[in-house]
């Protein structure tokens, strides 16, 4: 057998090494490889950046455990803009598995990073069933549908939710979703109460949501891990405290650029030795 055979046959377990190797240097050593800013994310970014400290957001947590790795990092990235800004964080979920374990996750990480404060910086209102209908109340009157935040205070008694009325007392909302739930937010909430709403996705559902984007009912999205850096990396950027916090989906990206130059290096690597073994045979 030939160099050239050998090569082309080479154990597949050598390959896997290669792979696990690519991926396992970038999480040891971060690399730190360049972040190109795409327009749906500088809107969602730029959008937070002309509040004035005190004005409110609401997030929705409309994600569950299954898609934390790409939503995970837009929401940590999101929330610590709004606290750089002095903006009012109102989290909830309408996602039935797991998203208030989402939100709660997420705040307490907030806290623990920066020393953000329950009922000061942001507030959990927890979750409610029923999605669309809740939707549409909130448009009414958010107490009524959720009379407590997630720790059982009532809404009334909460010193930051007042005057957070309804969603007219909103500077914008931001659905984290993995499912039709962003969607309603763009057709109901956006549609009839007129709030701007940004929506934040996985890669596989982002296109989409560019469509509503092109129609204007959205104002950007955010879109899988690569648009979850590009908003670590705009957070970092402008606001230097930022330095030195985790930026998982920077990392990530990282992580998945080697591994695909790998993948890449062995496909050309395959075929020039298949067009090799296969011009000897033929002058034989």
């Amino acid at each position: 057998m030939s160099w050239a055979d050998r090569l082309l046959f080479v154990d597949r377990r050598i390959i896997f090494l290669f792979v696990f190797v690519g991926a396992l240097v970038p999480i040891i050593a971060p690399i730190g490889l360049g972040v190109t800013v795409s327009p749906p994310v500088q809107q969602v970014f730029d959008r937070i950046e002309e509040m004035q400290p005190g004005d409110a957001v609401m997030i929705a947590f409309d994600y569950g455990p299954s898609d934390g790795p790409e939503l995970d990092p837009m929401a940590n990235s999101i929330l610590r803009h709004c606290h750089f800004r002095g903006v009012k964080v109102v989290g909830l979920s309408l996602f039935p598995l797991g998203g208030v374990d989402m939100a709660i996750a997420r705040m307490r990480q907030l806290a623990d990073e920066l020393g953000a404060a329950d009922g000061v910086g942001w507030v959990n209102l927890g979750y409610k069933d029923g999605a669309q209908a809740p939707m549409k109340a909130m448009g009414e009157n958010i107490a009524s549908v959720f009379p407590t935040d997630a720790n059982g205070v009532p809404y009334e008694e909460i010193a930051m939710l007042e005057g957070l009325r309804n969603y007219n007392n909103f500077e914008m909302a931001i659905s984290l979703a993995t499912s039709i739930l962003g969607e309603w937010w763009i057709n109901l909430v956006n549609a009839q109460f007129g709030i701007d709403v940004a929506i934040g996705t996985t890669a596989v559902s982002a296109p989409k949501y560019y469509a509503y984007m092109e129609a204007k009912q959205t104002l950007g999205v955010i879109g899988g891990m690569k648009g979850a850096s590009e908003y670590e990396e705009l957070v970092e950027r402008h606001y230097p405290q930022a330095k030195g916090l985790s930026r998982t989906a920077t990392m990530g990206m990282d992580v998945q650029s080697i591994v695909h130059l790998v993948i890449i290096f062995f496909i050309l690597f395959g075929n020039l030795m298949f067009i090799v073994t296969r011009g000897k045979k033929e002058a034989k």
